[in-house]
């Protein structure tokens, strides 16, 4: 039987510490896990690099892919400063066969993957914070940029509620068991690090 690989989908509303969480899974070496770099229009951040924490692509480049058929699935957002899209592409960068995977996106991508891939490949870590903390940490991420959008962070405060409904995670099948909250880092990394370990040595066991 040939092995099929897991791949690992960090979701969660915007400050929840989604990309801070991402990189230290991948820094864990016992973990073995590869990383998927998904594709977006909207400005780059201070401290991002291209090719890293996204491709960075024009619109232009996004039709492109459409047309030649190498989208697996793709977002577009409305935002104060016009249309935003993020996609995840086939390109190359997931074989399954090959090990397992970690990812970093929104309920709708994951919705998308889990219908491409399935439930026996995709695991959801959905990280969660109390919405007071949530906006705190979101408000001083914002004062940190070169050109801070408090606009933009506005409405994905507010879009959040509507993205992360109860009806809309029930709808993917995300689960209490699928929660992590994220007010202490480490405990957080921690309990994801043990759910992977579990998850991975599993799918060997049932090789």
């Amino acid at each position: 039987m040939e092995k099929k690989g897991k791949i690992f989908f960090i979701m969660g509303k915007s400050a929840t510490g989604k990309d801070t969480i991402y990189q230290s899974l991948l820094t864990q070496q016992t973990l073995s896990l590869k990383c998927v770099v998904p594709y977006t229009t909207r400005p780059i951040r201070s401290g991002e690099l291209d090719g890293e924490t996204y491709h960075f692509i024009t619109e232009e480049q996004v039709r492109e892919m459409m047309d030649k058929d190498q989208v697996i699935e793709s977002r577009c957002y409305q935002t104060v400063y016009g249309l935003w899209y993020y996609l995840t592409a086939d390109d190359g960068q997931i074989d399954l066969t090959e090990g397992n995977y970690l990812m970093i996106g929104t309920l709708e991508s994951y919705g998308n993957m889990l219908q491409r891939f399935g439930q026996e490949v995709m695991v959801p870590i959905y990280l969660w914070l109390p919405d007071g903390l949530r906006l705190e940490r979101a408000l001083e991420r914002e004062r940190q940029q070169e050109q801070p959008k408090f606009a933009e962070m506005c409405r994905r405060y507010l879009a959040d509620e509507e993205d992360f409904s109860k009806e809309k995670l029930q709808a993917c099948g995300i689960t209490e068991e699928d929660r992590y909250e994220n007010e202490n880092l480490e405990q957080c990394i921690r309990e994801i690090c043990e759910k992977i370990t579990k998850m991975t040595m599993q799918g060997e066991t049932e090789e």
